[in-house]
């Protein structure tokens, strides 16, 4: 019989409640290493449970050697535990919280799926569907080929059922990247940015490292075009931008400087040898003294964060720039790489960007739209076009955000940490599960998210989400300083005028006017279930709603026929 005895948790038991219980042993009275051991056979989840308890086993449950045996248990293969402050830790629960899970939109089945782990990777860093398979890259520069099993649909096209196998496509990659259109059918090519031992020159025996970008083909994982830079020039992530026979590679540096080279992607596959020539960007040349931090682009566009967080814009193409600016005043055909600053109230931390609209997050955790909302791919309530980084107000401190062709995903957490995926835009196609027929603000949808989830994509076929947790690397939002909070409330960037209560009044004395036109009860609860889907509430209010409504909905079917229109 043994006995925890923790001096934070009461006093010993009295003479008399020992009496029939034997003699009581301490477990402090263990051998620290025969408790660890004990505890590593516990669950990761009991284990974080076991450490709330008291004092003792949170020191002994938070111990480097107890997750340094969970992660051997875990990961038996890893040979590197990782780097950081806590490495086992942060080893293990990288590797016991990675998955890569995915919905189908069409067919019966409206559920998450888990694709294959590969026992070998240290973590799920970032990942890439492409025509066929899927991409990962862990947290140690191992790139991984997920293939998968393509079934035939009932409509008769081809869909894949699941990630049923993997290979090692390569390693020491440090980032990697296809063709940015949304429509995995243009994703042929995968160029892997990596690091590659080079053989010195004559007479030296030593080998230098030097990165390199090595293009793959996304079918068979067949190499079949190579480019090394010189080992002065480190490099940190690389997108890609423009047509296939004029694809601009764009490579951030580790100092925050904007490389660029030109490919033709329809000669890769043809046996030969050329040089390109890699060139400072404008952005970089114009601006020296700005640091970039992360680029992201798609087809004719190109966005810069700086580690100030100042956000600049590349526009190519005279229509996405109009969809996005409301104008063509400032573009300029003839030097298309010319970066436009946007101007923002915060420092900003991460964006997304679709074909014409894109979405920022400032470190208060605001998020703020732009560009074209002909399908209310915005989320502000409206279908009208924002030529301004616009503010979502019911909104707040997202996971993760997402611009598509015509809609727009966002990953929160609510107050018990549970997390819920919202959606706004085109519905159509089922690529906003639970609204076939879109909606113009956030709603939430009908998809189960992972606990640990942290990045989601979508394509034409499927929504795909990657758990992933590591605990060094989070988002950590600032507060709203108190005299913007109190104060009068910031009116939203592109708005023109601040909000003025009488046109809210309007607003409403229209939707009123629209319900008042229905002619029964039912078409008045379907009408007021989509101006609750227009209006900016928060997606808490809006399932609130939504709920009421079909519970008086169901009270008043229940009792006879139709009621009368003037009831």
């Amino acid at each position: 019989m043994v006995k925890r005895s923790c001096p934070s948790c009461g006093p010993e038991l009295g003479d008399e409640e020992k009496k029939g219980r034997g003699n009581p042993i301490s477990v402090q009275l263990f051998p620290p290493e025969l408790v660890e051991h004990i505890i590593s056979f516990l669950p990761v989840r009991d284990l974080v449970a076991l450490g709330q308890t008291c004092r003792y086993f949170h020191e002994v449950c938070d111990a480097e050697g107890v997750w340094r045996l969970i992660c051997r248990r875990l990961s038996p293969r890893l040979r590197d535990q990782g780097s950081g402050v806590r490495p086992w830790k942060r080893a293990a629960i990288l590797n016991y919280t990675k998955g890569l899970y995915f919905q189908a939109f069409g067919g019966r089945r409206r559920c998450l799926s888990k694709s294959v782990a590969p026992l070998l990777a240290h973590g799920y860093r970032r990942f890439l569907p492409t025509k066929d398979h899927v991409f990962i890259l862990d947290y140690v520069g191992t790139l991984f080929f997920l293939k998968n099993a393509l079934v035939s649909s009932t409509l008769g096209q081809m869909q894949w059922k699941r990630a049923c196998r993997y290979v090692v496509l390569c390693r020491g990659a440090k980032d990697f990247a296809s063709d940015p259109r949304c429509d995995t059918a243009y994703r042929k090519y995968l160029y892997v940015l990596a690091t590659r031992e080079q053989q010195g020159v004559v007479g030296v025996t030593s080998s230098r490292a030097c990165d390199c970008v090595e293009v793959y083909l996304q079918s068979s994982g067949q190499r079949v075009f190579k480019m090394t830079f010189h080992h002065s020039m480190s490099f940190k992530q690389i997108v890609l931008v423009g047509q296939e026979t004029q694809r601009a590679l764009l490579l951030l540096t580790e100092e925050g400087k904007i490389y660029s080279l030109v490919v033709n992607e329809t000669q890769l596959d043809q046996p030969r040898s050329y040089t390109v020539q890699l060139a400072l960007r404008k952005v970089s040349h114009c601006l020296p003294h700005l640091r970039v931090a992360c680029m992201t682009s798609n087809q004719s566009s190109t966005l810069y964060i700086t580690e100030q967080g100042g956000v600049y814009f590349e526009v190519h193409t005279p229509g996405v720039y109009r969809d996005l600016f409301g104008t063509l005043q400032a573009f300029d055909p003839l030097d298309q790489q010319m970066p436009l600053a946007l101007s923002l109230p915060a420092k900003i931390l991460f964006c997304a960007l679709g074909y014409n609209h894109l979405g920022l997050v400032d470190e208060f955790g605001r998020i703020f739209m732009q560009g074209n909302n002909r399908y209310g791919q915005l989320g502000t309530g409206d279908k009208m076009d924002r030529g301004e980084p616009t503010q979502v107000r019911y909104l707040q401190r997202p996971i993760a955000l997402w611009c598509g062709l015509n809609h727009s995903l966002v990953l929160s957490q609510s107050s018990d940490f549970s997390k819920e995926l919202l959606g706004c835009g085109c519905g159509a196609g089922g690529r906003l599960p639970g609204w076939p027929k879109g909606s113009a603000s956030f709603v939430k949808l009908q998809v189960k998210v992972p606990l640990c989830a942290c990045a989601l994509c979508a394509t034409r076929d499927c929504l795909y989400m990657l758990s992933s947790h590591d605990i060094e690397e989070h988002t950590s939002y600032r507060d709203l300083p108190a005299s913007r909070v109190v104060g009068t409330p910031e009116p939203s960037l592109g708005a023109g005028a601040p909000q003025d209560p009488g046109g809210t009044a309007r607003a409403c004395e229209e939707y009123l006017s629209q319900i008042h036109s229905c002619h029964t009860l039912q078409d008045r609860m379907e009408k007021m279930k989509e101006i609750i889907g227009w209006m900016p509430l928060m997606a808490a209010q809006k399932d609130f709603f939504w709920e009421a409504l079909d519970m008086l909905q169901r009270d008043v079917g229940g009792g006879g026929g139709p009621p009368a229109p003037e009831s």
